[in-house]
């Protein structure tokens, strides 16, 4: 039997380095709703009724809101609406401006200030809907929009003139419509689930809502993105992962900035889809004073691979109207993409994507590893600086005479 330490619950001794403490799980706790019945708090249905959704019931429960903060959060439901699950709350440093959660759920007045270079939809979803709730913009695959409601709301959330109503964009999803253009087109192949999110749907309704685009033929594979696991683990029960594993191949991609996400109620509930069968993604938006730090990022990406999670990417923050104050720069980017690759596990490399604004789709953007190339050679770069070349030549030609004798060095 496991020794009862703080190490055996995955919580850093007190000799633990930052980096090492950034990586530990920690159980989000109770809070302020410590006298609450396990099973009222372990019920996601308590936790989206009991929401911090207005500003005076915010500041009751952190008195050490700025003044900025509290003029964000009155004015929050005029742009995208202020929700906090109890569960998530707990996260939240009061003592620290600049917590990394704090920065992510709790408004700003900075919100309503609007750069020149700022959109209302970044990303040009609306120009590419053929009909209502579904966008189209690659060739095979489509975004199929179910809800406009989430657990807790980001505030640099892409679709904020959607997502939550506060800007009175009046998103009605019509399944059927939605279906039937799916139905129509033999090229799509793969269908993307978002919002808002899908897993606020009850397990009845997205059941039938899978079933209905798996019987279309020519539908290879479903997924579902969601921040539900982050925000409200307790959504993710037996029941739901035992629904979702008919419908394979289904994936999933969660949406995880910081490490402290990550706790241990975070890692149990994704264990319970990993063990359906289900294979997990993470999509991270680069934020200022959130995880635009090396070691914070590495310290996530490690931390996702340890709950089965395979960083997908790591986006940066799309123009979006009120967003400047979160955004980090591209050149921030690129150094922690340095740092992270040769210096961890592939696997815990993703890839780094701008939304080319308007509609552009996703471009990678990578540090430079090739330093030149022509029609002889390409000289490169490694992760350490070190330069190599490497012999190029026309496709399917020899570089020249094979040698007589290739030489192996031992294997260590």
């Amino acid at each position: 039997m496991q020794a009862d330490h703080p190490s055996a619950h995955g919580e850093a001794p007190p000799s633990a380095t930052p980096f090492q403490s950034l990586k530990a799980f920690r159980s989000a706790g109770r809070g302020f709703w410590h006298d609450v019945a396990d099973t009222d708090w372990n019920d996601w249905r308590w936790q989206m009724k009991h929401r911090i959704t207005h500003a005076d019931q915010l500041l009751r429960l952190m008195p050490t809101l700025t003044p900025e903060e509290f003029a964000g959060a009155k004015l929050a439901n005029t742009k995208l609406a202020l929700g906090i699950t109890p569960y998530f709350f707990n996260l939240v440093d009061p003592a620290d401006e600049h917590c990394p959660i704090r920065q992510q759920v709790i408004p700003r007045i900075e919100e309503t200030h609007t750069a020149a270079w700022e959109m209302s939809d970044p990303c040009g979803e609306d120009s590419h809907s053929p009909v209502a709730g579904l966008v189209h913009r690659y060739p095979d695959r489509v975004l199929f929009l179910v809800t406009d409601r989430c657990a807790s709301y980001c505030r640099y959330c892409t679709r904020s003139r959607l997502v939550s109503n506060a800007t009175g964009y009046d998103f009605h999803p019509e399944f059927d419509k939605q279906i039937a253009y799916i139905a129509a087109h033999p090229e799509i192949r793969d269908v993307l689930l978002s919002g808002g999110d899908p897993l606020l749907l009850s397990d009845e309704k997205l059941e039938n809502l899978l079933s209905r685009l798996r019987a279309i033929p020519h539908v290879e594979f479903l997924r579902i993105g969601t921040r539900i696991p982050i925000f409200l683990p307790q959504r993710i029960t037996p029941e739901l992962c035992a629904m979702l594993k008919k419908f394979h191949p289904l994936f999933v991609s969660v949406h995880t900035n910081h490490p402290r996400e990550l706790t241990t109620e975070v890692r149990d509930a994704l264990a319970r889809l990993a063990d359906a069968g289900i294979p997990l993604g993470n999509q991270s938006v680069l934020l200022k004073h959130v995880n635009d730090d090396a070691d914070v990022m590495k310290a996530l990406m490690q931390k996702l691979l340890m709950c089965r999670v395979k960083p997908y990417y790591i986006y940066q923050c799309d123009l979006i109207a009120g967003s400047a104050h979160l955004r980090a720069s591209v050149a921030k980017g690129l150094a922690i993409m340095e740092k992270l690759r040769g210096h961890t596990t592939g696997y815990a490399v993703p890839t780094y994507v701008i939304d080319a604004p308007g509609g552009g789709g996703k471009v990678p953007i990578n540090p430079e590893y090739v330093l030149c190339r022509n029609a002889g050679r390409v000289l490169i770069r490694n992760f350490e600086g070190k330069i190599f070349e490497y012999p190029e030549t026309a496709d399917g030609q020899p570089c020249g005479q094979p040698p007589k004798e290739i030489y192996e060095p031992e294997l260590v």
